[in-house]
């Protein structure tokens, strides 16, 4: 059945502070709608953000049921507004904008100026691994997000989007416990395991009268309209790619957490893994623990065999596996807090900003997830653990894209599956994990049947 048309209204609204002037040039970057221009990108972050709450995890499907939304820039001498026609009703209240809706569509507008701004002007030096480590400084400095004053508390939460409710009330469970030890929220600030974690942790802030806590939401243009940010974010980036958005996570962490999720999660996961698995990076700690309730026991056997299996059975000294025991989590956490501390004041690194990992390049240059470069991908054992993983980081990264992002359905729907092949022992073990996904519906789409964006051709 066709879905009734969705209330809509118009809107006109000026910044709640932080950003009250752009230039002429940004402006018109913003209005125009040609592929050099801004417009289709703000219009896309934007539509997700109002759309804050749906339960659709479907990019495509979000802008098809709002084809008619659009969003304009406009400046006056006293700074600017951003007109809106057909936004999504569910934005507001008595015909006013939600607060919280309003402060983060205005987040939109400074990470996409600030960000097209700094590359146009050559000012990020996107070619070398510290100019890239710089840029996502840059930016995150520019969000007023890094604290330089603050001591370690930021837990990173990772986890699906669209996990069952057992799952879910779970993760609530561990931020409740996080939150009673002041512990503040990073996830990547979409439903789910984004959402749970946030919303028990302000419980256990408010149980504990504190005030002034940070539920930060960190996502990318390709992903974000898939996963708009839940209503309990207060401080949202839009970092330019998926790659910085997984630096931004691992520099800003003291500490992370990762619940039951699909390929997305699988991604974070190495990505993680194949840094900490470098030599370089083996002294620095980062407090590392897979978590769920006793019905995800068999999700983290089979993360744990494959990893041990695709990477070696030393990797699994980088994290534990705790189930059921929320409270063992916040334990963990706060106790990871300390040893943090204590070795960044050692080394005299900053507590805002992780600067003493190494990061290279492999897990920093941009992955454009395309039929050829999944063909293309190396996969196969026999090398460095950590060069394995950031390739196995890269072909989940292709299925996320085809599973929920706009310009990876698309390539889907006229090219057909990626073909991915490797190793057969390791493409095999890759299968497995994929299928038991399907099978646990891990990556299937609200109101439509799965269908593999991949197939595996050894």
């Amino acid at each position: 059945m066709p879905q009734p048309p969705r209330p809509t209204l118009n809107a006109r609204i000026t910044p709640l502070g932080g950003l009250d002037i752009l230039s002429r040039h940004e402006v018109a970057q913003l209005r125009d709608a040609t592929r050099s221009g801004l417009h289709e990108l703000l219009r896309q972050c934007a539509l997700a953000v109002l759309a804050s709450g749906s339960r659709s995890d479907d990019a495509q499907m979000l802008l098809t049921q709002h084809r008619d939304f659009d969003i304009q820039v406009q400046q006056q001498d006293r700074g600017i507004w951003l007109e809106l026609t057909n936004a999504p009703g569910e934005a507001f209240v008595d015909g006013r904008m939600i607060r919280g809706i309003h402060e983060l569509l205005f987040a939109v507008v400074r990470d996409i100026v600030y960000v097209s701004t700094q590359i146009r002007a050559g000012r990020f030096a996107l070619e070398q691994p510290e100019g890239i480590t710089n840029a996502v400084l840059e930016i995150l400095r520019n969000a007023r997000v890094l604290q330089a004053r603050a001591d370690p508390n930021i837990v990173v939460c990772w986890g699906g989007h669209s996990i069952d409710r057992a799952e879910y009330s779970y993760t609530k469970r561990v931020g409740y416990q996080l939150g009673l030890r002041g512990l503040d929220i990073c996830t990547g600030c979409g439903p789910g395991a984004m959402k749970g974690p946030m919303k028990g942790a302000a419980i256990g802030h408010a149980k504990q009268r504190l005030t002034h806590n940070r539920y930060i939401g960190i996502t990318e243009p390709g992903i974000i309209a898939a996963e708009p940010p839940n209503p309990i974010v207060n401080h949202l980036v839009i970092m330019p790619d998926i790659e910085k958005r997984l630096e931004a996570f691992v520099r800003m962490a003291h500490g992370i957490v990762v619940f039951p999720g699909g390929a997305g999660t699988a991604e974070e996961i190495l990505y993680l893994l194949g840094i900490l698995l470098h030599p370089d990076n083996v002294p620095v700690p980062v407090p590392l623990v897979f978590t769920g309730p006793e019905e995800s026991a068999a999700y983290f056997e089979q993360i744990d065999a494959f990893l041990r299996f695709t990477l070696g059975d030393a990797v699994a000294q980088n994290y534990q596996i705790v189930i059921a025991d929320p409270s063992q989590v916040g334990r963990m956490m706060a106790e990871g807090m300390i040893e943090v501390r204590r070795y960044r004041k050692h080394t005299r690194d900053a507590f805002f900003f992780n600067w003493g990992l190494t990061i290279t390049p492999e897990f920093q240059q941009p992955f454009a997830p395309n039929h050829t470069n999944m063909a293309a991908l190396d996969l196969r054992r026999g090398r460095e653990p950590h060069q394995l993983a950031a390739a196995l980081r890269r072909a989940f990264s292709g299925i996320v894209a085809g599973n929920v992002k706009v310009d990876g359905i698309r390539a889907i729907r006229e090219h057909g599956p990626y073909q991915i092949s490797g190793e057969p022992d390791l493409m095999r073990a890759l299968d497995e994990l994929l299928s038991a996904f399907v099978e646990q519906q891990r990556m299937k789409l609200p109101g439509a049947t799965y269908q593999p964006c991949y197939q595996i051709a050894c």
